[in-house]
Formats: C-alpha cells, sequence, structure tokens
C-alpha cells in the first residue's frame, strides 16, 4: 500500500475524531492540556484530539429531588419531608471550575436547609405554609450556589407523612371542628327565624283578620297533612281577645 495514502488516511481519521457538536441547549467548556480555554458555543465544533477535550454543561431548568427527610417540628412532632429543587446554570465556567458534581452539592444543600428551616416552625405552619417554607429553603440554598453560577429557580415541598396517631388526632380535630361549626350556622338560623317570626307576629297583631286568615291556613294545613278532621267545641268569636285599648289600660 502507498505510504502516502496511509499518511492522508490516518490524517484524515486525525481531523474527524475532533468533530464535536454543541447543542444549542448545552455549552462545552474547552481545555487543553487540563488548562480551561474558553467555552464553545452551539453548532459543529473542532477541538484538538488527545490535547484537548471538553465538558458539556446543559443550561437548561434541571430538577432536582430532595429525598424524604424525617424532621422533628419545633413541637416535637416527628415527620417526613420531600421536595424538589429548579435551578439553571447561568456560569457554565464557574459551575464546572468552582464545585466538584453541582447537583450533588445542590442536593445535599436543599436537604440540610429543608431540616433547618421547617425543625425551627411548628407542625400547623408546615402544614399551612409550604409555599413560604419554600422560599426559606430557596434563599438558603441560593445564598451559597450563587458563587458556583448557579440560579435557584424555585423550590417546593411536594409531601408530608405524619405518624398514623397524629393522623387521627388532626382528623378528629377536623371532624369537631366541623361539628362546632354546624352548631353555629344552626344558632344563627334559629336566632334569623325567630326574628322574622317576631316581625311576623307583630304585623298581624295589628289585623284581626290577619290572624284569622293564618289561623284557618294553619288548620288546613294540618287537616292536609294529617288527613283528620278538626272539631271546634264552640265557635271561633267566643275565643278570648286582647283589644288595644284593655291592653294599654
Amino acid at each position: 500500500m502507498n505510504p502516502l495514502l496511509i499518511f492522508f488516511l490516518v490524517l484524515t481519521m486525525f481531523l474527524l475524531s475532533g468533530i464535536r457538536i454543541v447543542f444549542e441547549y448545552k455549552r462545552a467548556l474547552k481545555f487543553r492540556f487540563g488548562k480551561y480555554i474558553k467555552i464553545l458555543q452551539p453548532g459543529l465544533r473542532w477541538i484538538i484530539p488527545i490535547v484537548e477535550s471538553i465538558q458539556v454543561v446543559d443550561i437548561r431548568v434541571i430538577t432536582i429531588n430532595i429525598i424524604s427527610q424525617e424532621v422533628m417540628t419545633e413541637d416535637n412532632v416527628p415527620c417526613s419531608i420531600d421536595g424538589v429543587v429548579f435551578f439553571k446554570i447561568n456560569n457554565p465556567e464557574k459551575a464546572v471550575l468552582e464545585v466538584e458534581e453541582f447537583s450533588f452539592a445542590i442536593t445535599q444543600l436543599a436537604q440540610a436547609a429543608l431540616r433547618d428551616v421547617c425543625g425551627k416552625v411548628e407542625l400547623d405552619t408546615i402544614l399551612s405554609k409550604r409555599e413560604e417554607m419554600g422560599k426559606n429553603i430557596k434563599a438558603i440554598v441560593e445564598q451559597e450556589t450563587h458563587e458556583w453560577g448557579i440560579e435557584i429557580i424555585d423550590v417546593k415541598i411536594k409531601d408530608i407523612q405524619l405518624p398514623e396517631n397524629m393522623r387521627r388526632m388532626m382528623a378528629n380535630q377536623a371532624e369537631a371542628e366541623r361539628s362546632r361549626r354546624a352548631r353555629i350556622i344552626l344558632a344563627q338560623a334559629e336566632e334569623q327565624a325567630a326574628g322574622k317570626l317576631l316581625e311576623a307576629g307583630l304585623q298581624m297583631d295589628k289585623s284581626p283578620s290577619a290572624i284569622k286568615l293564618r289561623l284557618y291556613q294553619t288548620l288546613s294545613n294540618i287537616a292536609a297533612e294529617k288527613n283528620s278532621t278538626i272539631l271546634f267545641p264552640f265557635p271561633e268569636e267566643v275565643l278570648p281577645r286582647i283589644n288595644k285599648d284593655d291592653s294599654s289600660s
């Protein structure tokens, strides 16, 4: 075989082995003999094989789960809390050169921050103010990761697992609260109904004929429901009445 052909073949393979493709949502850090040179932008790029190497970093929003953490709240209630962290790399150079395995570092920071924040508040606060708890955790993690060129987008608390006895106690408390509200509503309804009946009674006192019509209507309703006959032992006209003049005297 022609030595020149072999040379061109080896040279072609050498040149092709240095071709790299960087996607739009990624950035590549270029190193020469282990020394950082620059950031390669998206597109078709070429590096010197053996001499140079690249490390690719994803600049999209990345999601990391916070595994369930055993937390003792301020009111001495044990619970298991997990969450999720959303972050984005703004400076790939710092994210690679300033910290080893930034994803693992963020996970450890988020776990420690979750235990610290949730351990300083009562259980009711955690259950009712998850958004606020997430913001507090974010502030702690963001303070550390800012120097790494990483932006913390958000931190969310996903699930809170309580002991079985605590669940029963909370269910009993909720049932008692609903019963209390039902009794209050019933009492308010009775109060309003009594007020309306009083107004109706005062209005009918002004007209004897209205009282008589109301009496007849009530008797008619009773007879319709019970299918019975109502007898009066004496005429209705002889029933005692209180006149306005008598009441005033």
